[in-house]
C-alpha cells in the first residue's frame, strides 16, 4: 500500500514538473501588448448584372487571378442591339420631322409677309377707294397667317422635343448595351462562379464573386480591459497557424463602438468576460500587392496589439515574411 501511495507522489510530482517546464518554455508578453485569436478574412465584391439578360460568356474560372477592368462576363445584347436600332431610326424620323417643320415655318413667314404687305398697301390708299370691310379681311388674313408662323415654330419645338427623347433614349439603350460586360471593379481572385453560359440573371443578379486581395483584415475580440487602450493606427502583428515561422505586420484600423457577445467560433483567454469589442486589424495592401497569391481567407492565426503607444513587443513578434524571391522560384 505504502508503495502505491509513494507512486502515486511520485507521478504528482512529475507531471507538476512538466507542466512547470512547459510554462517557462512559453513565451511571456509584456502588459501592455494584448493578444486575441482571428481569422484571415478578404472583401468580397459581387460582380452582378444592371440589365437583366441571357449570359453570352463568363471569361474566367474559380481561382483566377484578373486585373482592375478585365472582362469577367460578356451578357447577351441582342434584344438590345434591336432596340437601339429602333431607338437610331426614331431620331433620324425626327429629325426627318424637324426639317419638315422648318421648310413649312418659311411657308407660312412667306405668306405672313405677303399679308403684310398686302395690308400696308390697303392702308395707304385714298379713303374711299377700300371699304373697312375690306381692310379689315386684310387684317383678319395677316392675323391668320401670322398664328400660322406661331404653330409652325410650335411644331418645330415639338419635333425637336421628340429627336432629343429619342437621343436620350439611344444613349440609355447604348449605357445599357456597355453595361452588359461585366469588368472587375478590383483586382482580385475569383472565389466563386455562380453562374453558367445560357442562364438568365435578373436584374442586379450576381454573376462571379471576387476576392478583394488588396483588401485584407484580420477581425480580432478584445474584452473592456484592453480596448480602452487600442489606438485606431497603432502597429499589430498577426501569426498564422499555417505558418507560425512568419510574423505578418497589420495596424489597426478598425474599433467596434459598441460591445457584442462573443462569437462562439473566437476562443478568448478569459471565458468569463462575455462581452467582447471588434477590432479589425488591416494589412498593408502594397504587402499585400507582393505576397497576394498566397493570400488565403480563413486562415487562423494569433494577432498581437500594441496596448500604449510606447509598448514594446518582444524580438520575436518582429515582422517576418519570406523571400519574394525564394516564393516566385518555388511556383
Amino acid at each position: 500500500m505504502r508503495g502505491v501511495v509513494f507512486f502515486s507522489a511520485a507521478a504528482a510530482v512529475a507531471f507538476l514538473i512538466v507542466v512547470l517546464l512547459g510554462r517557462s518554455r512559453t513565451p511571456q508578453l509584456p502588459v501592455d501588448i494584448g493578444q486575441a485569436n482571428g481569422r484571415i478574412e478578404v472583401e468580397r465584391v459581387d460582380i452582378s448584372t444592371k440589365v437583366a439578360g441571357r449570359v453570352a460568356d463568363i471569361r474566367v474560372r474559380e481561382g483566377d487571378y484578373v486585373e482592375k477592368g478585365a472582362v469577367i462576363v460578356r451578357m447577351d445584347t441582342s434584344e438590345l442591339q434591336a432596340q437601339l436600332a429602333y431607338g437610331r431610326a426614331s431620331v433620324r424620323r425626327a429629325e426627318q420631322a424637324i426639317g419638315k417643320a422648318r421648310a413649312d415655318l418659311g411657308s407660312r413667314e412667306a405668306e405672313l409677309n405677303l399679308h403684310e404687305v398686302i395690308l400696308r398697301r390697303a392702308l395707304q390708299l385714298t379713303r374711299g377707294v377700300l371699304s373697312e370691310a375690306d381692310i379689315d379681311k386684310r387684317t383678319a388674313e395677316r392675323d391668320v397667317a401670322m398664328a400660322s408662323v406661331m404653330g409652325a415654330k410650335a411644331n418645330i419645338a415639338d419635333a425637336e422635343a421628340a429627336r432629343d427623347a429619342a437621343d436620350a433614349q439611344v444613349k440609355q439603350i447604348e449605357v445599357n448595351i456597355e453595361d452588359m460586360t461585366l469588368t472587375a471593379p478590383v483586382g482580385g481572385r475569383v472565389e466563386y462562379r455562380l453562374v453558367q453560359p445560357g442562364e438568365i440573371v435578373a436584374a442586379g443578379g450576381r454573376t462571379v464573386t471576387l476576392l478583394d486581395v488588396a483588401d485584407v483584415f484580420t477581425t480580432v475580440f478584445l474584452p473592456t480591459s484592453e480596448i480602452g487602450r487600442v489606438a485606431i493606427g497603432s502597429d499589430a502583428r498577426i501569426i498564422l497557424d499555417a505558418a507560425s515561422q512568419y510574423v505578418v505586420p497589420a495596424s489597426v484600423s478598425f474599433v467596434a463602438g459598441e460591445a457584442q457577445f462573443t462569437p462562439k467560433y473566437v476562443e478568448t483567454r478569459n471565458e468569463r468576460e462575455k462581452l467582447m469589442y471588434r477590432v479589425k486589424l488591416k494589412i498593408d495592401p502594397k504587402l499585400l500587392d507582393v505576397y497576394r497569391t498566397y493570400v488565403k481567407a480563413g486562415l487562423t492565426g494569433t494577432a498581437y496589439l500594441k496596448l500604449s503607444a510606447g509598448a514594446a513587443g518582444p524580438e520575436r513578434l518582429e515582422p517576418l515574411l519570406p523571400d519574394p524571391e525564394r516564393l516566385s522560384h518555388a511556383r
